[in-house]
């Protein structure tokens, strides 16, 4: 029974956000996302990558959740960086193998988040990619943890230090390391 108990939670979520937040939180994961968005539209007939869904993610804690230690810098450059190399390498030595890849890239991403003290959500999600994404995402190979991971955060955390910082009531980053 004790089991179950803990299911039901403890307490009603009481957090309101007010309209101030809810607007630079979407002026900023707009600008974000545009930031990379138009670089691929940019590189569109090159084999170049800017964009990759784990960044949808990551607009969520960068621009509104900017308190949460996830969505700090370090985590939001460390958690994809060391994703995207678990994930490549996962791919490049069990590939073939995706009912086993999978899992493999995510889990190992999520233990040496942890162990580096990176954990970023999704980073799990950039693993992931690696592993399923297109063949146009498997042929960059190592070059998809600098791009468009590597370049794409940090576009992303340029974005984020200046969207979060121009309003009087919001202060980014909460810590560096």
């Amino acid at each position: 029974m004790i089991f179950f108990d803990k299911m039901k939670g403890g307490r009603k979520n009481s957090s309101k956000v007010n309209l101030s937040e809810i607007v630079w939180s979407w002026a900023g994961a707009f600008c974000g996302i545009l930031s990379i968005a138009w670089l691929s539209h940019i590189f569109k007939d090159t084999d170049l990558v800017f964009i990759v869904g784990s960044f949808g993610a990551s607009a969520v804690l960068i621009y509104g959740a900017v308190k949460s230690p996830l969505a700090q810098p370090r985590n939001l450059l460390g958690g994809h960086i060391i994703s995207a190399a678990i994930g490549v390498a996962t791919y490049k030595l069990s590939g073939n193998y995706l009912w086993f890849a999978a899992p493999f890239s995510v889990a190992t991403a999520i233990a040496a988040m942890h162990a580096t003290k990176t954990l970023h959500p999704p980073g799990g999600a950039t693993a992931l990619i690696a592993v399923i994404g297109s063949q146009k995402i498997h042929a960059l190979g190592f070059y998809y943890v600098l791009m468009p991971i590597g370049v794409g955060a940090f576009i992303m955390l340029l974005i984020a230090l200046l969207t979060n910082n121009l309003c009087k009531s919001r202060k980014y980053p909460e810590f560096w390391f």
